[in-house]
C-alpha cells in the first residue's frame, strides 16, 4: 500500500472505525440500475495562517476540516450528500439520499481496492513540520524588514503566511481506492510607498506544494519583499497610461492570468456540453494564430494547481487543448466527458467536501515560440509592455474580458520607457488569440499564487506564458491620460 493512501486510511477511515469492508457496503448502494456513475469523498484539511501589518502581528488562524459526502449521478443529474460527522450510519444515510434520485434496483457487490499506480507530485508532509510559531512568524517579519530597508519610501507592509495540510480519499463505485496528500504554502508580501502625497502599491508572492523550508533555502521573504518594494516605487513614477487600439506586449509568467481566465474557462467541459461557451462545437477549428499551443497540466511536480489525482481519483496528465492554432479538446471531469463521449482529463475538482465536482483547470499555460524576448520589443515602434496583472473579468459566453494591469510601461521606438498606470486591456478572448503575432522562446510558469473561482467554489491553479506580442488590442488609459 502507498504511503499516501495509508496515511488517508489512517488519518479518515481509523478514527470512524472504517474499513474497506463497511465502504463496500455503502459503495454498493451505488452500484444499481439507473447510477451511472458515484463515489465516496472523505477530506481533512488543516488550515493555518498569519497575517503581519505594521511590523505587529495582526491575526493568527488555525482551523481543522473533516467530513466526507456521497455523490450519485444519472445522466445529466446528481444526488449529492454531505457530513462533517465520518461514520458508518452517517456514509450509509447519505448512500440512501443520493441514491434517490434514480429508480430503485437491486445492488451489485463491489470489491474495493487500492489504486497504488499513481506517480505522486509530492511529498505527503506536513507544510509546517519541525517549525515553531515563531519560526512561521520570523519569516514574515523578515520580509517586513527588508521592505522597509529597501527604500525609505515604503510607509506600509502587509506580510501573509498560509499552509494547508489536506488529505483526500475517494472511493469510488468500480471499488477503485485512491489517496492523496496535499500540502499547500503561500507567503504574500504587499508594501505602500508614499512621496509628495502620493501612494502606490506593489505586490509580490510565491508557493506551491512543498514545505516551509523552501521558503528560507530560497531567501524568498527577502527576494518577494524586494520584488514588492519594486513594484510600488515604479509606479510612483508612472504617469497616466493612453488609450487607444495599440500594440500589447505581455511579459512572461503571471500575465498568463490572462489567458486563464479570457479562454480558459472557456475549454472547460460544462460550458460546451451546455453550450455556453464560445468555444462549443468547434473541435477541430483555427481559434488561434498559428504557434499558439496552449495545455492544462496537472501532473507537474510541486506546482500550486499541480494534483497527483484529482478529486475523483483520476490521475492528472497534460492535456493539449490548442495545438498550432487548432482547438483540439476540452478540460474534462467524469460526468461532462461521459456525457460527450469523452474521456476524464484529470480535472475534477472541488473545493471541500461540501462541493460538488466541476470541471477546473490546473495549472494553464500557453507553449513557447522561436521568438527573442529582446527582439519583441524591438519590433514595436509604438505600444504597450504590461508586465504584471491584478485582476480582471470575463464573459464566458461572448468571451468579453477586461483586465487591468498593475505594472506597465510604454514602448517607444523599440525600447521599454516610461512606467504607465491605469492602464487595462478589453477585448474578446477566442479573437485575443488571433493576434498573437510574435510568441517568445522564454516560457514561464507564476510563482505559485493563483486562485480561481468558479460557481462559488475556489481552488489553487497555476498560470504561465511566453513573452507575446498581441496587435490591434484595445487599451483603456486613465483619466486624463495624453
Amino acid at each position: 500500500m502507498s504511503a499516501h493512501l495509508e496515511l488517508a486510511r489512517n488519518r479518515l477511515l481509523a478514527p470512524a472505525e472504517l474499513d474497506e469492508a463497511q465502504l463496500e457496503k455503502i459503495v454498493a448502494m451505488l452500484n444499481v440500475p439507473g447510477i451511472d456513475d458515484g463515489d465516496i469523498y472523505f477530506q481533512h484539511a488543516v488550515r493555518e495562517s498569519w497575517m503581519l501589518e505594521d511590523g505587529i502581528i495582526k491575526s493568527g488562524h488555525f482551523s481543522v476540516e473533516e467530513g466526507a459526502s456521497v455523490r450519485a449521478v444519472s445522466g445529466t443529474k446528481t444526488g449529492f450528500a454531505c457530513s462533517d460527522e465520518i461514520s458508518f450510519r452517517m456514509l450509509g444515510d447519505m448512500g440512501a439520499a443520493a441514491r434517490a434520485i434514480t429508480r430503485a434496483g437491486q445492488q451489485s457487490k463491489v470489491s474495493i481496492r487500492g489504486r497504488d499506480n499513481v506517480k505522486r507530485l509530492y511529498a505527503p508532509d506536513e507544510p509546517a513540520a519541525g517549525m515553531s510559531d515563531a519560526d512561521k512568524l520570523a519569516i514574515l517579519h523578515t520580509a517586513d524588514r527588508c521592505a522597509r530597508k529597501a527604500d525609505p519610501r515604503v510607509e506600509q507592509v502587509i506580510a501573509s503566511l498560509n499552509m494547508v495540510y489536506e488529505s483526500v480519499l475517494i472511493a469510488h463505485r468500480d471499488g477503485g481506492l485512491s489517496a492523496d496528500i496535499r500540502p499547500l504554502i503561500r507567503l504574500s508580501v504587499t508594501v505602500i510607498a508614499a512621496q509628495d502625497g502620493a501612494r502606490e502599491q506593489g505586490s509580490a508572492g510565491a508557493g506551491g506544494r512543498h514545505a516551509c523550508s523552501v521558503l528560507l533555502e530560497r531567501n524568498l521573504p527577502e527576494t518577494l519583499a524586494a520584488e514588492a518594494v519594486r513594484q510600488a516605487v515604479v509606479n510612483l513614477d508612472a504617469r497616466n497610461a493612453p488609450a487607444g487600439e495599440m500594440t500589447v506586449v505581455l511579459g512572461p509568467g503571471w500575465p498568463g492570468v490572462l489567458l486563464h481566465e479570457a479562454i480558459g474557462h472557456g475549454l472547460e467541459g460544462d460550458f460546451n456540453r451546455k453550450q455556453t461557451s464560445v468555444f462549443t462545437d468547434r473541435i477541430g477549428e483555427r481559434v488561434a494564430s498559428p504557434g499558439v499551443t496552449v495545455v492544462d497540466n496537472g501532473s507537474l511536480e510541486g506546482l500550486r494547481g499541480s494534483l497527483s489525482v484529482d478529486d475523483e481519483g483520476t490521475p492528472t496528465q497534460c492535456t493539449t487543448l490548442i495545438e498550432d492554432g487548432i482547438l483540439k479538446g476540452y478540460m474534462q471531469d467524469r460526468l461532462n466527458a461521459r456525457l460527450m463521449g469523452d474521456k476524464s482529463t484529470g480535472n475534477g475538482r472541488r473545493q471541500s467536501y461540501e462541493h460538488t465536482i466541476m470541471p477546473r483547470m490546473t495549472n494553464t499555460y500557453m507553449l513557447a515560440g522561436e521568438h527573442d524576448p529582446n527582439a519583441i520589443i524591438e519590433s514595436v515602434d509604438k505600444g504597450l509592455y504590461a508586465a504584471n496583472f491584478s485582476g480582471g473579468q470575463v464573459d464566458i459566453t461572448s468571451g468579453k474580458f477586461v483586465f487591468s494591469t498593475s505594472e506597465a510601461y510604454l514602448i517607444e521606438n523599440g525600447k521599454i520607457t516610461a512606467p504607465v498606470k491605469g492602464a487595462s486591456l478589453i477585448g474578446n478572448g477566442p479573437e485575443i488569440l488571433t493576434r498573437v503575432s510574435m510568441i517568445g522562446k522564454d516560457l514561464k510558469l507564476d510563482n505559485g499564487i493563483g486562485v480561481c473561482g468558479k460557481n462559488g467554489q475556489m481552488v489553487p491553479v497555476g498560470v504561465g506564458q511566453p513573452t507575446l506580442r498581441l496587435d490591434g488590442i484595445t487599451v483603456g488609459g486613465a483619466t486624463g491620460a495624453a
